[in-house]
């Protein structure tokens, strides 16, 4: 079991028992979030606008206490203005660095997808490098540093498609769906006092917490035998008729880590198979590209992930 020094699992059941007041029937994105953040990846959310994406972001920042940045991504938004810039100051007769939102804890891109290629692009270094450079000088990012970004799907007017490098930065993908029409009434009997509830958010856990949480995760033992069972899920990607490109190494890696943070909001300081099943379908969906024709014919990635998995024998205790 996690030490009682780290966040317990009491803690965690509460952060998402508190965030389910003001979202309704979103507990498996609030753990897949705060499992990313513990894994210290970053994290896409798509679904169409309406349906609590950004609320999401923002709530389990407040959760956390994390200072939180949001940025709405626009076709004539430039990368200064996600870094920063260096601004002559008269006074001193010198240039300082005027930081931009992209310095925080949790960096929320809105619609990231319909900022321009080029402004997409400026996120890659801080995504991957922690770090960014503004006229050839190098900043580091703040401790700790999450990018949340909300997509709308590719389909629709105005927007750009994520390239696959960047997409690949992200530790998961969440499709986020409409409520379910149960819980499409209680949002509507609730909206008052869920409006109500987001201006009164407490921190339930600190920063301190979080990173602690991480330091706990480099530490949950991962057996042979699933590190086996990983790299056959991820092979088996490349293996699959209807995949074009399947997962790559940093996709094994991805499951890895998040398997390793599953495991410490359930307690343990160990991996089991379950973990991973749990997981890998988040980690390699943005990951895999179809062939063409089964596209047409109405395949997903995450009905290929499916028969993958269900292919894929489980390691046995």
């Amino acid at each position: 079991m996690i030490s009682d020094n780290d966040m317990s699992l009491k803690t965690f059941n509460e952060i998402i028992s508190e965030s389910s007041k003001i979202l309704i029937e979103r507990e498996m994105e609030l753990r897949l979030i705060i499992a990313s953040m513990i894994a210290d990846g970053h994290v896409l959310l798509e679904g169409v606008p309406g349906i609590a994406k950004t609320m999401t972001a923002k709530t389990i920042a407040y959760m956390f206490n994390l200072d939180f940045k949001r940025v709405q991504m626009t076709p004539d938004l430039l990368p200064g203005d996600l870094l920063g810039a260096f601004i002559y100051d008269q006074k001193s007769g010198e240039f300082k660095i005027r930081k931009g939102p992209i310095f925080t804890n949790i960096f929320l891109a809105d619609e990231i997808n319909r900022a321009s290629p080029r402004t997409q692009s400026a996120l890659l270094e801080a995504m991957q490098e922690r770090q960014v450079t503004i006229e050839g000088n190098t900043f580091k990012l703040n401790e700790p540093f999450i990018v949340i970004a909300t997509q709308n799907p590719i389909e629709m007017e105005g927007t750009f498609p994520l390239p696959e490098a960047q997409l690949d930065r992200f530790l998961i993908k969440l499709d986020v769906n409409y409520p379910s029409t149960k819980g499409f009434i209680e949002l509507i009997k609730r909206i008052d006092q869920i409006e109500q509830a987001i201006t009164e958010i407490k921190p339930i856990a600190t920063k301190e917490d979080l990173l602690s949480a991480k330091n706990s995760a480099k530490n949950v033992h991962v057996d042979d035998s699933i590190i086996d069972y990983i790299v056959s899920i991820v092979e088996e990607t490349r293996k699959h008729p209807a995949v074009k490109l399947g997962g790559s190494p940093r996709a094994g890696i991805a499951i890895y880590k998040i398997a390793r943070a599953w495991a410490v909001m359930d307690g343990r300081n160990y991996v089991i198979p379950d973990d991973v099943k749990k997981v890998a379908k988040y980690a390699l969906t943005h990951r895999i590209i179809l062939n063409p024709e089964y596209e047409f014919e109405g395949i997903t990635p995450s009905k290929v992930l499916d028969d993958i998995l269900n292919k894929v024998p489980t390691p046995k205790p």
